[in-house]
């Protein structure tokens, strides 16, 4: 980064209150901007400032300004979005649990991974997948990022967190990097129940009776805790185990029938949707911070659609936070998901849209209605192909996994192999909204000089009009030349 010797010359008899805008190093110019600001001695620091709050910014910085933009967006707070209201839904159904829903989106590395028992060498760090600001700060990925300081806030035996989240992800209809997670946990206290002259057990299996029943069919053939499959941690007994199961999935069965039978009456009569029956299933997996874990599916238009994921709580995170005598459960679920199924939205771009045609159509004050498409835009499709080189410019790297939060950050673990996120960034970057879908056609390999060579194709639409050849041919010759001049490729 340079600054003219005039700027910091007017820093230096100034003082360190004056910042300057300057352009970002050239390593990365396309990336970001930051304010630099000087002190006393003339030295220069960059940093950036979102939403009032200044940062640091280092090597690690990764965060284009079109994602710093989003997060002043919350649109699940706001009033009468299908967010909002799908957020609404589901909180109605765990009466007495607390909201959090403006939680800030930029957290420690330490609260993102460490504090939630993610490897060092955990993929989710690297960052090809995670936006940093500096090694030490991210965007949160996903709203776990807050779960140990609730945890330790313990204002409340349930919770419920909403919030916007943050993944350099792939380009198409259901995915985009800034999208909205609700997370929720109940927990018990041991001593609390001692003091009642009851287990644990006892006093979670009188709560289950509270909770709605339901008549759907539920197929749950595991058991709900297996040594090998699904391990139940060696602080909990089997007794207290099996009542929090039965608690969570009691719990978010209610939300599925909240929820479908909403997505069914808003389904056109007659449709499959709306005549079959609702059934859900149990099917185990794994989550770093819960054990057992589960993913709960449903039958959805004669396929099984997985709905949220849960488990109970590592106990290793409770007693991090200062309340090791509290045992519990946890789950977390995506809400564009829920909402395109409430709403039949077909594009995960429309929940940014301003457009009037598309809001219009929510009110939290009428019935959950199918969404009317107001057009449908012609697709207009263009491929670039290019060759690799044996050392790329990449934003991130394939296998280099930022450090935690006590690790220093060195060039090695910053290398600049080519990873398929950073073409899906430049077209964000380059293209904006009107990038529909970019996927992968081809992929070749040269047999004499074993050069991989990678075809992409690219759908640009817009979702409010129709785009001009002009305009594709444009937006297309930036992006190719992005990919050159940001990842160090050969177009062919």
């Amino acid at each position: 980064m340079r600054i003219s010797p005039v700027s910091v010359a007017l820093c230096r008899q100034l003082g360190s209150r004056v910042s300057l805008r300057v352009q970002s190093p050239s390593r990365a110019p396309w990336l970001w901007s930051c304010q630099t600001r000087c002190n006393s001695s003339g030295s220069a620091q960059k940093e950036i400032s979102v939403e009032g709050k200044t940062y640091k910014l280092d090597e690690w910085m990764n965060t284009p300004p079109t994602i710093l933009s989003a997060v002043s967006r919350r649109l699940h707070v706001q009033p009468d979005h299908p967010l909002t209201i799908t957020r609404q839904l589901i909180e109605s159904r765990f009466p007495g649990y607390k909201a959090h829903n403006e939680l800030f989106p930029i957290v420690s590395v330490h609260q993102n991974f460490d504090s939630l028992g993610f490897p060092p060498d955990h993929i989710g760090r690297s960052r090809t997948d995670t936006y940093y600001l500096n090694k030490d700060t991210v965007l949160r990925t996903h709203t776990s990022a807050h779960q140990a300081d609730t945890f330790r806030a313990n204002e409340s035996e349930g919770y419920l967190i909403s919030a916007d989240v943050y993944r350099r992800d792939a380009i198409d209809r259901s995915h985009y990097p800034v999208f909205h997670q609700m997370e929720g946990a109940r927990t018990w206290d041991r001593n609390a129940a001692e003091k009642e002259g009851k287990t644990l057990a006892q006093v979670i299996w009188d709560d289950v009776a509270k909770i709605p029943k339901h008549d759907i069919k539920v197929e749950d053939p595991n058991p709900p805790h297996h040594a090998e499959r699904n391990p139940r941690q060696g602080t909990h007994t089997a007794e207290e185990v099996e009542a929090i199961a039965a608690h969570l999935k009691r719990s978010l069965e209610d939300v599925v029938v909240a929820i479908f039978n909403a997505a069914k009456t808003a389904s056109d009569a007659g449709s499959r949707s709306a005549d079959e029956p609702l059934r859900v299933r149990w099917v185990e997996a794994y989550f770093p911070f819960t054990s057992p874990s589960w993913e709960l599916e449903v039958f959805w238009q004669g396929d099984w659609l997985e709905v949220l994921g849960c488990g109970v709580v590592q106990q290793s995170i409770l007693i991090n936070a200062g309340v090791s005598d509290r045992l519990g459960w946890a789950f977390g679920l995506g809400l564009e998901r829920i909402a395109m199924l409430l709403y039949s939205i077909p594009d995960i771009r429309l929940f940014w849209s301003t457009d009037s045609r598309f809001l219009s159509q929510f009110s939290s004050d009428s019935p959950i209605k199918r969404f009317v498409p107001f057009s449908k835009y012609p697709a207009c499709f263009k491929d670039v192909s290019f060759w690799l080189k044996t050392s790329s410019n990449a934003a991130g790297g394939v296998g280099h996994v930022a450090p935690s939060a006590s690790a220093s950050a060195t060039s090695s673990t910053l290398g600049h192999s080519f990873h398929e996120n950073d073409v899906m960034e430049i077209a964000r970057e380059v293209c904006g909204e009107v990038v529909e879908d970019v996927r992968l056609v081809d992929e070749f390999v040269h047999p004499k000089t074993g050069r991989k060579s990678f075809c992409y194709r690219v759908n640009y639409r817009s979702l409010e009009r129709t785009l001009t050849n002009e305009e594709t041919n444009g937006l297309h010759e930036r992006f190719r030349q992005q990919l050159v001049d940001k990842l160090g490729v050969e177009l062919r």
